[in-house]
């Protein structure tokens, strides 16, 4: 992105969905003003920009180092989700494709009687999350539960863990863990 002052508040404007004429009449100047600090044609003195930053409640810091060009992906439709499951556990991650995540979000699916292994789990960081579906076995370190739908769970990753379905059904779970890379 441009350091240029007036396309750097064009894309803020145009990425809050702001017209020039709402964001002037916001910020207390005029139209035709901030017309011409968008086109460049004019620099705004360090308070005239503090005045129009306010309306998005930005300090003049942010606006010089925020991505305002973010090309990163956003939006994932259901078949974009990467599968990192394995058997027929189906563990959907979303933004998968993503460089340098600091999380791990995910769309879990456990048929009856699936499990994450034999063999314990245990990883740096921590992990959350709630049931959707079904039911679910979730053993922490000594500690076992059988949670039902809208239960939730928080532990930190480092203690062994499992997941278990005992029940009839598919436990459908949305999860999050860190660290992101771990996944």
């Amino acid at each position: 992105m441009t350091d240029d002052v007036g396309e750097r508040l064009r894309s803020l404007r145009k990425l809050r969905g702001i017209s020039q004429r709402e964001l002037a009449k916001q910020c207390g100047v005029t139209h035709s003003s901030l017309s011409l600090i968008e086109q460049g044609k004019v620099s705004p003195s360090v308070s005239s920009l503090k005045k129009i930053l306010n309306a998005f409640a930005i300090s003049v810091g942010d606006f010089f180092t925020m991505d305002l060009d973010n090309q990163e992906q956003i939006f994932y439709t259901a078949d974009e989700l990467v599968d990192i499951g394995s058997g027929d556990v189906t563990l959907k991650l979303v933004g998968a494709n993503r460089p340098n995540r600091g999380l791990a979000f995910l769309i879990e699916c456990y048929p009856p009687g699936t499990d994450t292994g034999k063999e314990m789990i245990a990883h740096y960081g921590e992990e959350a999350g709630v049931v959707l579906e079904g039911e679910i076995e979730l053993t922490v370190g000594s500690s076992v539960r059988c949670l039902g739908v809208g239960e939730s769970y928080y532990f930190k990753t480092n203690v062994p863990h499992r997941f278990r379905n005992i029940g009839d059904v598919d436990c459908k779970i949305v999860s999050c863990a860190t660290p992101g890379e771990a996944f």
